[in-house]
């Protein structure tokens, strides 16, 4: 049986490769000698530089071409900040939004942008008798939800365009006939800086409040959400929900790195 190439025993390669790796983060070095490198991963200098030609190629390791010592390279980098940022995103946004339901005592949520649209990730339940369950894990529509529209107003319009044509292809909405319609509800949202919905077809009765959360590449990277019972919901502009949520991304956003110009 072959290791590198059965699915049940992974690719043994690939670990030998991320043993050298991790011998290089662990000595907490700049740059390392290739004989350094092996020994700290416990093996033999040629076998070793064999990997690191390969880790070289990928963009995780690069060799300085005057000393010849190996160090992390560009693409390692890359991996360690996308890891950063959607740990740091993900850990602040559940503290915040458990912070805001404490703040405002309504159903609070977080979503995120996936492949297949807007994505609660968690909610937090109020201290009331008559509260809003939130389904997790499902994606959401970008024109009838809160989040979808908040996402929709300040994602790159080549990421949300083709979605948005296929649900005004599918849907039949009171107010949304068309691409003209989408840009004017879509400005409105950048405008107030917001989302409203009332009545999301897949939970009647519902309303929903949303702003995003920017990172410090000044992209939105999160949509907090405030839920609650169509009558018994203030959703208002000026009133203590909205001012609240949105005083809450915008802190939500500086801890994340945004800076508002």
């Amino acid at each position: 049986m072959n290791e590198e190439t059965d699915g049940k025993h992974g690719v043994q390669s690939l670990e030998i490769g991320i043993a050298l790796l991790r011998a290089m983060v662990q000595q907490g070095q700049r740059a390392m000698m290739l004989k350094d490198i092996a020994a700290a991963a416990g093996m033999s200098a040629p076998k070793a530089h064999r990997y690191l030609v390969s880790l070289v190629r990928t963009g995780l390791v690069e060799q300085d071409p005057v000393t010849s010592r190996y160090d992390l390279g560009p693409f390692a980098l890359t991996l360690g900040l996308v890891a950063i940022d959607r740990l740091d995103r993900i850990r602040h946004g559940l503290s915040a939004i458990a912070a805001l339901r404490d703040e405002i005592n309504e159903t609070t949520a977080l979503a995120v942008w996936s492949e297949n649209g807007p994505v609660i990730v968690r909610w937090e339940r109020p201290r009331r008798p008559i509260t809003v369950n939130v389904v997790t894990g499902t994606a959401l529509d970008l024109l009838t939800s809160a989040s979808g529209q908040v996402f929709a107003a300040w994602l790159p319009r080549e990421v949300t365009a083709a979605r948005i044509d296929q649900e005004l292809a599918s849907m039949r909405h009171p107010t949304l006939k068309n691409r003209e319609d989408v840009e004017r509800l879509l400005e409105t949202v950048r405008q107030a800086g917001y989302a409203h919905v009332s009545d999301y077809h897949l939970v009647p009765g519902v309303e929903a409040v949303a702003a995003p959360v920017f990172n410090f590449k000044h992209e939105i990277t999160l949509a907090m959400l405030v839920v609650g019972v169509k009558g018994m919901f203030d959703t208002r502009p000026d009133g203590p929900v909205v001012i609240a949520l949105k005083r809450a991304a915008t802190r939500l956003s500086e801890r994340l790195g945004h800076c508002q110009a």
